[in-house]
């Protein structure tokens, strides 16, 4: 059983940045993702990374300008998030599971309870 809690959502203008932090207890050795869901939409895909780190992958949409990673000493994941637009407004959350670089939610076996990104223009 993993519980994992994520932090660092907030309020920020366009083009700032935020770190997102997901903090993992139990057995951790797990592949990560992280998605976001924005009101009236489904959950998608942000970025995942794989248990060991060093492998990750990105949607499109955030590709240059998110930088996922995870310090597996501290059993935390991040998400690092740059150059942020309104369209990236959205409840955040962070995912445990044992597929690789999955990008479903039907592949991820633990979830958080998100935190919210407001970006303002």
């Amino acid at each position: 059983q993993v519980q994992l809690v994520e932090s660092g959502g907030g309020l920020v203008q366009a083009g700032g940045s935020l770190r997102l932090s997901c903090a993992a207890s139990g057995h951790t050795m797990y592949n990560m993702g992280w998605f976001r869901q924005a009101p009236g939409k489904e959950r998608e895909f942000v970025a995942a990374i794989r248990w060991s780190g060093g492998t990750s992958y990105y949607v499109d949409s955030v590709k240059g300008r998110f930088i996922i990673s995870r310090d597996n000493a501290k059993n935390t994941a991040y998400l690092e998030m740059n150059s942020l637009k309104p369209e990236d407004t959205a409840v955040y959350y962070c995912a445990a599971g044992s597929v690789f670089l999955a990008t479903t939610t039907a592949e991820y076996d633990f979830w958080g309870q998100g935190t919210q990104v407001t970006v303002f223009s």
